[in-house]
């Protein structure tokens, strides 16, 4: 396999998973319309699963889901269940909520506590805090464990990391665990290094899998289970019908729901995997502002030393993207309250973007043009021995070593292409979305 074919893969599915409010016309049945371009239209897991709930019969149910749960027309995954308890025989009994919360309102990083949902009288369990894996206790009143959540396809995403503990748990404590799929922002395409495991595992990062992964949560679910998990859990896949992750498709006609409080449109999402590395610097990645992700600077960059960054950024044929000098002020995270210089992200063409190169590229041009520049930690983050917060987030301690010494961005970026291969060929089997395996619905 070419590295265009893993890193150049068409952006699909959520990364266009349209505009907010950006509804598609629907047909009589009540579903959308096909949006132009595609075969035929989206149906994701949880409407699938509504078509026919005989699998819940007489069992109790546990929903670990945030506001991304949700059915084309905005209904969220909770109340579509509970509506459906009388048809389909079964009860819903718990709610667990991932980082962020159910409600999805909680900073990141910020703990999450558990209590009762105010709409349903539903019990509330925190996986974000103390406990990260639901315990026996948690799940006392629950035959089945379903989840449903928006990824947007980084490593970092800690979405993906409740998932693996839960399926840890469901496994654990027998019970069946349903995964009502949904699409990958980033499409089929993977990137970056394989984390280094175990010496780098954490929570934005427990096992070895690319940067950016390039599958959905059903087929990481699939490939946890077949490769990863010690006992595998009972698991469903209830697959989407029409999801072409390889397809160049503008806008898939669904309404974009905030999947964490800093990912706000679909094309913060499309950059995340490579600004979101600028986590790792004293530099602000634009939490606090209109732009997350999209704007990054600090209040030691000047108007002159912007522009510099800016010229040096776009002579370097980085394709899909413009960079533009651009102020701030962040009101919370690194900086807040201060004025700072920067540059803004504008994405050009989607199709083409590489969000690894250019965030490592970016990287590599702040610590060339801005003397101030180091990384999170400082001082402390010096020799091979530390484990430092960019470790963790790229997966590696090559990344830290490569950018200190001013390697090429490419040569780092191409440096990947073995390990990409190997996880390709090992992912391939999960995978349920090719040409022999187009996903139409069923159930896994």
């Amino acid at each position: 396999m070419s590295r265009r074919t893993w890193r150049g893969l068409a952006v699909g599915a959520a990364l266009a998973i349209g505009a907010a409010g950006s509804l598609a016309p629907m047909t009589p049945g009540g579903r959308p319309e096909t949006p132009p371009g595609l075969d035929r239209p989206l149906e994701l897991g949880v409407e699938v699963l509504l078509d026919d709930l005989s699998e819940l019969e007489d069992q109790r149910v546990g929903i670990i889901t945030n506001p991304t749960g949700v059915t084309s027309d905005l209904t969220h995954t909770v109340d579509a269940l509970i509506a459906g308890e009388a048809s389909g025989g079964y009860e819903v009994t718990a709610l667990y909520g991932p980082e962020h919360g159910v409600r999805g309102g909680v900073p990141a990083g910020a703990y999450v506590e558990s209590y009762v949902d105010e709409r349903t009288g539903l019990p509330v369990y925190s996986l974000y805090g103390p406990t990260r894996k639901p315990s026996p206790e948690m799940l006392a009143d629950v035959d089945v464990l379903v989840f449903d959540i928006q990824d947007i396809g980084a490593r970092f995403y800690t979405y993906i990391w409740t998932m693996y503990y839960a399926m840890e748990a469901a496994a654990e404590n027998d019970l069946q665990f349903v995964v009502l799929d949904r699409p990958n922002p980033l499409g089929g395409r993977m990137d970056g290094p394989v984390l280094e495991y175990p010496e780098l595992s954490s929570f934005v990062g427990l096992r070895e899998i690319p940067l950016q992964h390039g599958m959905t949560v059903g087929e990481l679910a699939q490939y946890f289970n077949g490769e990863l998990l010690e006992a595998p859990a009972d698991l469903r896949v209830v697959e989407m019908s029409g999801y072409q992750p390889d397809e160049i498709v503008a806008d898939w006609d669904l309404p974009w729901v905030l999947p964490s409080p800093n990912i706000p449109t679909r094309e913060t999402a499309l950059v995340y995997p490579g600004t979101g590395l600028i986590e790792s610097i004293n530099v602000s990645e634009g939490r606090g502002t209109t732009k997350p992700f999209l704007w990054f600077g600090a209040p030691f960059i000047d108007e002159t030393e912007s522009w510099e960054l800016a010229e040096d950024l776009n002579s370097r044929g980085l394709e899909g993207v413009t960079f533009r000098p651009a102020s701030a002020t962040p009101s919370s995270s690194k900086h807040a309250g201060e004025f700072s210089g920067g540059l803004e992200i504008h994405i050009t063409d989607m199709a083409t973007y590489e969000p690894l190169r250019v965030g490592i590229h970016v990287l590599d041009a702040l610590f060339a043009h801005i003397e101030e520049v180091d990384w999170r930690e400082g001082g402390e983050c010096r020799t091979a021995q530390d484990s430092c917060w960019i470790d963790l987030l790229s997966g590696t301690k090559d990344l830290r070593a490569q950018v200190e010494a001013g390697v090429d961005p490419d040569e780092i970026v191409d440096g990947w292409d073995e390990e990409l291969a190997a996880f390709a060929a090992t992912a391939e089997p999960y995978r349920l979305y090719t040409d022999d395996h187009p996903g139409r619905g069923r159930n896994h």
